[in-house]
Parts: C-alpha cells; sequence; structure tokens
C-alpha cells in the first residue's frame, strides 16, 4: 500500500465546499459584463466604483464563517495550513486569501464490510465490492465470509487532511488487511463461534497501530463483527456441525447440573452422618467420664460413712423407682397373723 502526501483532499465523510476564489472571480467578471450593458460608453469612473462596493458586498460576504458544535475548521492561507478554530462564529481574510474546512472531530463515523446501511453519505463507508472484502481464508485452510464494521473519529484535523490522501479509502485497505491478518491465525470454529471478542480486540489493537504510523489523524474506537458464516456450498454442512455442537453442550450442562444435584446433597449427609456421629461418641465419652466421677466420689464417701452412704444409696433409688410405679404395697414384716396391706395409691383415689 503507498501513501501520496499532498495539500489537498477530494472525497470523504463531509463536504469540503468549493474553492471561494474562483467563485468571487466568476461573480465579478459576471458583474463586469451586466454593467457594460447598463451603463453608457464613457462611464469608467462608475463602473469602478460600482465594481469597487461589488468586490466590498463580496469580500464582507466572504469574510465570516461558523464552524459547526460537533466540528472544527482548518483554517488555510493561500493554500498552507494556518491553525485550527473552534466552533462558534468566526472571520477569515476574504477574496479566497484564506479558505476554512469544516472537519466533524466530535462525530463518531464507521465504515461497513460486506454490507450497506441505506442513505450513507460518506463515499468509504459502503464496500465497493462487498463479496470480495468478506472472502476470508482460516488458520486450517478452510474459508468464511466476514462482515465487520469499524467505528472512528478524526483526532487530528491537519493530519487527516494533509498528511495522507484520501484518508478514508486508506482506513479501508488497513482494516481489510487486518482482519485477514487476524482471521488467518484462527481456525474456522474459533472464527465463527468463540473467538469473536479476541478478533475484535487484536483488530482494533492492530488497526490503531497502522493508522498511528501512517499519520492519518484517525482514532479506532471499536472494530465489531457482525455475521461470520461459512461459504454457500458448504453451509449447510456447517450447520449440522454447530448443531451437533450445540446438542453436545446441552448434554454436557444437564451432566453437570445433575453432577451438582446429587453430588453435594450426598456430600452433606455424608457430613450429617460424621456430625452425628461425633455427637454420639462425645455423648458417650461424657456420660461415661461422669458416670466414673460420680462412682469415684460415692466411693470415697462410702469409705468414710459405709452405713450412712449405703443408706442414702437406698433412699435415693426408691425416690428415682417409685414415682414410675402405679401398684404399691407395703409388707410389714412383723405382723403374723392377718396379712396388712397399705393402698398408697388409694388415698389418692387409685385403684390397683
Amino acid at each position: 500500500m503507498s501513501l501520496q502526501i499532498s495539500n489537498g483532499y477530494k472525497g470523504g465523510p463531509f463536504d469540503r465546499g468549493t474553492n471561494p476564489g474562483s467563485e468571487l472571480e466568476k461573480l465579478i467578471g459576471e458583474g463586469q459584463d451586466r454593467l457594460k450593458q447598463i451603463v453608457p460608453e464613457g462611464g469608467s469612473t462608475t463602473v469602478i466604483i460600482i465594481a469597487a462596493l461589488a468586490a466590498l458586498v463580496v469580500g464582507a460576504w466572504t469574510a465570516y464563517y461558523t464552524v459547526p458544535s460537533d466540528s472544527v475548521a482548518v483554517v488555510q492561507r493561500f493554500g498552507k495550513y494556518l491553525k485550527d478554530v473552534q466552533p462558534g462564529l468566526h472571520f477569515k481574510v476574504p477574496m479566497g486569501v484564506d479558505t476554512a474546512k469544516i472537519v466533524p472531530v466530535k462525530r463518531q463515523l464507521k465504515q461497513e464490510f460486506g454490507f450497506t446501511t441505506p442513505g450513507a453519505t460518506d463515499p468509504y463507508q459502503s464496500p465497493v465490492d462487498g463479496r470480495r472484502e468478506t472472502e476470508m481464508v482460516t488458520g486450517d485452510l478452510n474459508a468464511a465470509l466476514v462482515e465487520w464494521v469499524v467505528q472512528y473519529r478524526i483526532a487530528d484535523p491537519a493530519k487527516y487532511l494533509f498528511e495522507v490522501r484520501e484518508p478514508g479509502a486508506t482506513l479501508r485497505y488497513v482494516s481489510e488487511s487486518v482482519m485477514r491478518e487476524v482471521v488467518g491465525d484462527r481456525t474456522v470454529d474459533e472464527v465463527i463461534t468463540i473467538g469473536r471478542q479476541e478478533i475484535e480486540s487484536e483488530a482494533l489493537t492492530k488497526m490503531q497501530e497502522l493508522s498511528t504510523k501512517y499519520a492519518m489523524g484517525i482514532s479506532i474506537d471499536q472494530v465489531q463483527l457482525k455475521n461470520i458464516n461459512p461459504p454457500g456450498p458448504v453451509q449447510e454442512s456447517f450447520n449440522e456441525v454447530n448443531q451437533a455442537q450445540q446438542e453436545k453442550e446441552k448434554l454436557i450442562n444437564e451432566a453437570r447440573r445433575d453432577y451438582n444435584k446429587v453430588i453435594p446433597l450426598a456430600e452433606g449427609e455424608k457430613d450429617q452422618r460424621i456430625r452425628e456421629a461425633d455427637g454420639y461418641r462425645l455423648k458417650r465419652i461424657n456420660e461415661a467420664e461422669g458416670d466414673v466421677a460420680r462412682f469415684s466420689a460415692l466411693l470415697t464417701e462410702y469409705t468414710k460413712a459405709p452405713e450412712v452412704t449405703r443408706r442414702r444409696i437406698y433412699v435415693e433409688t426408691m425416690q428415682a423407682v417409685l414415682p414410675d410405679i402405679r401398684s404399691k404395697i407395703i409388707v410389714d414384716d412383723q405382723t403374723r397373723n392377718i396379712l396388712p396391706l397399705l393402698n398408697l395409691d388409694a388415698a389418692n383415689g387409685d385403684r390397683p
């Protein structure tokens, strides 16, 4: 790709206007011809005065210009770059000495590859041969039809106008070259399915590097992939492969769902059983240790006073056992005749 440096620009995403000097000369010439027809011979002084007034009016008319809020004006004096002018009403040297070219630096421009948006005014926005641009060869020697969009802004108006001839066309060539390089480093499956985001990021970086290297005055905002399809003769086969791939992913996801449903449940039950067993173990140990401590204390007291301790144990045992017995019969071993019965529950209205 060769770049040609020039001080002019032809075409682009906005209107460049015409040369005010040529229009002014044409207007003055037409005015002189009309004055010669109207003014009789000998009135040269009057003609000169009228021509001067006409030139003054035309000069005043061409001395001011307005810059929109989303643009800047690049001012040239006798064709040489002079300065950038911010939005608003401004004045310049009339009569074609100064010219102002409006550059929309705050407007986001775009170029489309493989498709066309109706009503586009930029001649470099839409492809001339969209089929040729989208046909690419992937790294595994397969073919793919890739459509994408490049969104950019004009970062440096002076470089955009004067450093590169037809920067819009140059950007199209750069974008196509970078996209073919990036797609050629990947397999067709990556291009069509999982590699879209990586392709967009890498293409954006490389396009910006080349734009900076060529001093195009352009800032690349976004590279977005649109439709990516296999060529027509093999598109049906690719669709079948994609359906099989989707079915495979579906089965894998279902298996993972069942796995995540069953395995955590089993793990939870296992942990619950372990915690229950551990709790029962601690309970039995604590009970055994408590019984040992109680028996040791009781043995100490029994050693000191065996009879008292024995009676105390008897009483405590009876206090624990008797409340659970419904019928109670007390036999006095000293009675010899009639068997005495003492129904303790009868006092409370209960029957044996």
